[in-house]
């Protein structure tokens, strides 16, 4: 394939069909982009560590990480990332980083739980690693346990312990993790971006990797943004490196071989698993202490909610209205954050943790969680199913950065779908200042799946420069033009742009991928800043 408008190599669109989500690659190319957004670059220049997929010289697969001092990540522009580090002899891809090599990177934030990938091609400028984008693109921030990091004096390196097998305490430390990532490429005809290789993040409950024997693991895969950049590659090269982080110590155990897919996620010890990666283990490095940082976990925010009021908002959305069960005052959050919780459901081995945008009002002294049930989704059928009032969950401290960004610059918030649940959040808080006009467009397919219709319509009755816009897709007998809904059809870029809201404002876009891709692609044609376009995206939130 020689089409650079298409993102996707051969065998990410062949694992897309066997998922049954053909037709990404008509919207992804509003996601993956050939250089890095400027946020992109601001994220990575803050980071300690990356994370680094590659080859050695034999062609093994493998997978690192590269930390350095405050700064050592800069990014002179936005087609390249420079690191003025360098990887220690003993690990495996030292001898590797050269002139015209392929990387693939992925920059994580655990305690924020965000996350950026990025490929591209290797060079050097004196002594600094240079990395050319080919590929970049964010990825939402499910699965990711969140642990706080601290620097740690570096002292003399551990012996690194080769061998063709894991040993006991290497198979108990992989069976005790909750965090691992991973490494695939492939290489097709010509200069196609999405050559090379890809380096990504898979997080669960401590076991979900579980270590069949002493020569093998079984991965599970979970519901993703539907790139299948993993399995893709995997379908064309089976060779796959994988990397456990000992957090407490700074260890790095890496692991290499060959992969395959099961779809059918046969007797899989994950309930959760859509399909399994079943890894034979060809070569293991354990390096102690390799890294100068570490992590701790900190559960000292965690904190037990009690389900107050429970209401159903559509057809199939519910909102769960959450106060303390201590009596004690809520964190504030800001209009837009998410709050992570975690559920103890019966059957399952550990905690299921999700993150759920707040949708109520900023200023409610409560938290409120308007959620999807999803056919397939264990959290959001358990919520929906089984959690009534009285009941409890567990909740970290509201967090995310999709959050208005000026005080009173004009704002159009656009929603699809269950998107709206950040917007209604946001509209609470605009509708408390009279200084900016605001925009709400919302498309639904009918008002039988139009969550908080009344609320909005409400609010937007608090200030003339508040103004609500209504779009339905396929609306019912039930459904009154000029009452319910403003215009049947979808949101697009024509639509926002007919509000002319001028060049000063700031879209915020909630919605699903495929939605975000085209209104973000159309506002940035149109010549609306990239720093005046700002999204979140659903991610598998079942």
């Amino acid at each position: 394939m020689s089409d650079h408008s298409n993102p996707f190599h051969d065998g990410e669109i062949r694992a897309q069909s066997q998922a049954g989500v053909s037709g990404v690659a008509d919207w992804a190319a509003g996601f993956i982009r050939p250089f890095m957004p400027d946020q992109h670059r601001e994220f990575f220049c803050q980071l300690p560590f990356l994370v680094l997929a590659g080859a050695d010289e034999t062609g093994r697969h493998w997978v690192t990480l590269l930390d350095g001092p405050d700064g050592f990540i800069t990014s002179p522009d936005p087609n390249s990332l420079a690191m003025d580090a360098s990887l220690d002899p003993h690990d495996p891809l030292s001898g590797t980083l050269t002139n015209g090599g392929n990387v693939g990177l992925l920059g994580i934030e655990l305690a924020t739980r965000r996350r950026n990938r990025m490929n591209g091609n290797l060079r050097y400028d004196g002594s600094i690693l240079m990395v050319d984008v080919d590929q970049s693109f964010g990825n939402c921030p499910q699965y990711i346990h969140e642990r706080k990091w601290r620097r740690a004096e570096r002292t003399a390196l551990g012996k690194a312990v080769h061998s063709s097998a894991l040993s006991e305490a290497q198979s108990a430390l992989i069976r005790g993790a909750d965090t691992m990532f991973i490494g695939t490429g492939q290489s097709q005809r010509g200069d196609h971006p999405s050559n090379g290789f890809d380096a990504s993040h898979r997080g669960g409950e401590p076991g979900f990797v579980a270590v069949s024997d002493a020569g093998h693991l079984r991965i599970p895969d979970y519901a993703g943004n539907n790139f299948f950049n993993t399995i893709g590659n995997l379908l064309e090269n089976p060779r796959i490196g994988l990397v456990f982080v000992d957090f407490g110590t700074g260890g790095l155990l890496h692991v290499s071989g060959t992969a395959q897919v099961d779809w059918s996620a046969s007797e899989s010890h994950d309930p959760g698993a859509l399909r399994m990666i079943d890894v034979t283990i060809d070569a293991v490095v354990e390096r102690p202490g390799a890294l100068s940082l570490r992590w701790s976990k900190d559960d000292s925010d965690l904190r037990q909610l009690v389900v107050i009021d429970k209401v159903r908002e559509s057809e199939d959305i519910t909102s769960f209205h959450l106060a303390p069960a201590d009596g004690a005052a809520l964190p504030a959050f800001k209009a837009g954050q998410h709050l992570p919780v975690e559920l103890n459901i019966p059957g399952q081995p550990g905690r299921v943790r999700r993150s759920y945008s707040l949708s109520g009002s900023p200023d409610s002294g409560t938290y409120r969680l308007s959620i999807k049930r999803e056919a397939k989704g264990m959290a959001s059928r358990f919520m929906h199913d089984v959690l009534h009032e009285g009941g409890r969950v567990d909740a970290r401290h509201p967090s995310g950065d999709f959050v208005i960004p000026c005080s009173n610059c004009p704002l159009v918030l656009v929603s699809a779908g269950v998107g709206l649940t950040p917007m209604l959040s946001m509209l609470h808080d605009a509708a408390r200042s009279t200084e900016r006009p605001v925009w709400y467009v919302h498309g639904a397919r009918n008002g039988r799946s139009h969550a908080l219709r009344a609320e909005a319509a409400r609010l937007s009755k608090t200030s003339p420069k508040l103004k609500v816009m209504t779009l339905y897709t396929q609306p019912d007998s039930a459904d009154i033009l000029g009452e319910h809904y403003d215009a049947r059809g979808r949101v697009t870029v024509r639509t926002l742009l007919e509000l002319n809201a001028g060049e000063g404002a700031h879209y915020m876009i909630c919605g699903p991928a495929a939605f975000l891709a085209d209104i973000r692609s159309g506002l940035e044609a149109a010549g609306v800043p990239e720093s005046q376009i700002h999204f979140e995206t659903f991610g598998p939130t079942g």
